[in-house]
């Protein structure tokens, strides 16, 4: 058997001195997972750390996104493709964990679905955040939050922005591929509508890449992380369905019709239109 010996240059003597327990917080972390079923239910780990390791990857996927925003306001598109690529990873991350929650069955989740109370994943603050940044804003979702004024004040912080998508929009614009003022001066806390002058500037692009090359880029991007959005809202519908069929969601909605009336989303419209047009 190999064995293997450890090295000299090894740092062994640690005392006083930065460790990987002391920068990640560690033992913070791992005290995070808290259940609240009596008796503790095996499951409910599970279950727990499935939606804690979510907001930690939603938590980087805003961060990711809102320098991507930026970089797109500055039409320094170049910069903005390494960070939608990695959001695009990310959102695999997200996409892949439901495999593993998708082991809890029917059985072992209602005997702890009681500790959840009212408490669902559809009050989670930065999944609003995510739907924010895409330009799914609806400021009656803030409403649910009422109860906590940092939320309220984060949230009202990221409607107020404007969406990768309007920034994209503005992009356009400044391409020489001219935008309306009705559309570069809507009211940004609201849900874009599809526009033909915005479909019209999407055909030139689409006809005409080599001339517009990092749009089309760009274009293409964002319609990977729409794309990757989806199937993580269809994979999520799935799971639910799987483990509690048509039941009433703990947050008070109707549970998986719930979920399935927002999978076919368009957070992009026309650049999935412009396909037809082509």
């Amino acid at each position: 058997m190999a064995h293997r010996e450890i090295e000299d240059t090894v740092h062994t003597d640690l005392a006083d001195k930065m460790t990987y327990s002391k920068y990640l917080h560690i033992d913070e972390l791992l005290a995070c997972q808290q259940t609240r079923s009596k008796p503790s239910h095996h499951d409910e780990l599970l279950f727990i750390i499935q939606h804690q390791t979510s907001e930690l990857w939603m938590k980087l996927m805003i961060h990711e996104m809102k320098a991507a925003v930026g970089h797109i306001c500055k039409d320094q598109l170049d910069s903005s493709f390494k960070i939608l690529s990695r959001v695009k990873h990310i959102q695999s991350q997200l996409f892949n964990q439901w495999d593993v929650l998708a082991t809890l069955t029917p059985s072992e989740y209602t005997q702890f679905r009681d500790v959840l109370g009212t408490g669902s994943g559809f009050q989670s603050v930065q999944y609003r955040m995510v739907e924010f940044l895409m330009g799914n804003k609806d400021k009656r979702m803030i409403e649910v939050h009422r109860h906590d004024p940092k939320a309220v004040a984060v949230l009202e912080e990221t409607i107020n922005m404007p969406s990768i998508y309007d920034e994209f929009i503005g992009h356009l614009n400044r391409r020489g591929l001219k935008i309306p003022d009705e559309i570069l001066n809507r009211d940004i806390t609201t849900v874009h509508q599809s526009h033909p002058a915005v479909l019209e500037a999407l055909k030139v692009v689409y006809q005409h890449p080599e001339q517009y090359w990092d749009t089309y880029e760009l274009a293409e991007k964002l319609v990977d992380i729409e794309e990757q959005f989806a199937h993580w809202r269809f994979r999520h519908m799935k799971v639910v369905e799987r483990i509690i069929g048509y039941k009433m969601g703990t947050g008070g909605s109707s549970g998986v019709n719930f979920l399935r009336k927002m999978i076919d989303h368009r957070f992009f419209p026309e650049l999935w239109e412009v396909r037809t047009h082509l």
